[in-house]
């Protein structure tokens, strides 16, 4: 999965995104001017191949939310973990709700994958989560989350839960270093571990991977590492569904190699999809060395997540349901104008 520079394609980015081992591409705020610009966009992308490319964002609201002029301001999830403790049923709804507006505004436009759920824990500790997980309890995260994924599947659309194994406790950015969780395993599964479990449970259909070292499981970076991915991710919780790496352009994971030795070892631990970004001559080497193959397994984890529907914004604003949910979340968004890493997947 690659990124763009523009708001439209050039002759460059229309050779690169037909290569076969190109699966997706990942849209940030500078490839986004206005609805009609973004759906233009999508079109042109959706048009390059058949099978389409997947066409993925990070638009979870607060400090990360690549769309904002046209669409709804979209408050930090954190919000609804502060409603969830006055009001645990009216915030599953409404967390619910949100799950389906998001994911409608985004199908409108031709939008298959948002980057979301955070399924991270809210320990005030890390410098990058923050108020983007929903709450500091895993079994909040949990139900916080599966609202979420309900909603959006109302929308068509899949959820993604990040980032494995669970990156709240650790205070370092992988963006800009590889962060080292000290914790055992058995810590993580008391509490990291368990929302992703129970969204697994609950058919959870895609998974990013974190850029950090848990020393007491393995020496390499999760998102490198086959006894997480293989062996934890899919054979003790049992997950079916699709593994994105991370960011492989990131800092924290650098100490792989170089960018196409990153890829491979991503590859080999089971991810299905590595994304990178903002690096166009590494990602042309990159394409260029790896090795192209058949995995049938691997397609099928992706098509699922191709986005369902033909939802468009006449109908969503005439509809009652959207103006009222639209309403009460930008009511509680507090700060709207930060966007967190926007030159990186968050």
């Amino acid at each position: 999965m690659l990124d763009i520079e523009g708001l439209s394609l050039t002759d460059e980015d229309r050779e690169l995104l037909g290569h076969p081992l190109v699966g997706g591409i990942i849209l940030f705020s500078r490839n986004f001017d206005s609805r009609s610009q973004l759906q233009e966009l999508c079109h042109q992308i959706h048009g390059l191949r058949e099978p389409r490319l997947l066409i993925a964002v990070d638009q979870e609201g607060g400090r990360v939310q690549r769309f904002r002029n046209g669409f709804t301001i979209l408050p930090p999830a954190a919000e609804y973990g502060l409603q969830y403790d006055s009001d645990s049923p009216g915030a599953l709804e409404l967390t619910r709700e949100a799950g389906w507006l998001v994911a409608s505004e985004l199908r409108a436009c031709g939008v298959d994958l948002d980057f979301f759920p955070v399924l991270d824990l809210h320990k005030g500790r890390s410098q990058v989560i923050g108020d983007r997980a929903f709450h500091r309890r895993a079994d909040v995260v949990t139900d916080l989350a599966r609202a979420f994924k309900q909603g959006m599947a109302g929308a068509g659309m899949q959820a993604v839960g990040k980032h494995f194994p669970g990156h709240g406790w650790v205070k370092e950015d992988s963006h800009s270093e590889l962060p080292l969780d000290s914790r055992s395993l058995t810590d993580l599964e008391l509490e990291d571990l368990l929302p992703f479990e129970r969204l697994i449970r609950a058919g959870l259909a895609g998974v990013m991977t974190g850029h950090l070292r848990v020393p007491d499981v393995d020496d390499l970076a999760v998102s490198f590492s086959r006894i997480w991915i293989t062996q934890i991710l899919r054979e003790r919780l049992g997950f079916q569904g699709a593994v994105f790496s991370d960011d492989l352009s990131m800092h924290g994971a650098h100490a792989a190699g170089d960018p196409t030795q990153r890829a491979r070892h991503a590859l080999a631990a089971g991810c299905d999809m590595v994304l990178y970004c903002n690096d166009r001559p590494g990602a042309t080497g990159m394409i260029a060395a790896l090795e192209a193959h058949s995995n049938p397994v691997r397609s099928t984890r992706l098509a699922r997540l191709h986005g369902l529907g033909n939802t468009n914004w006449a109908q969503l604003q005439a509809d009652p349901r959207y103006v009222a949910i639209r309403t009460i979340l930008e009511a509680m968004n507090s700060d709207p104008e930060l966007d967190l890493h926007d030159d990186h997947p968050a």
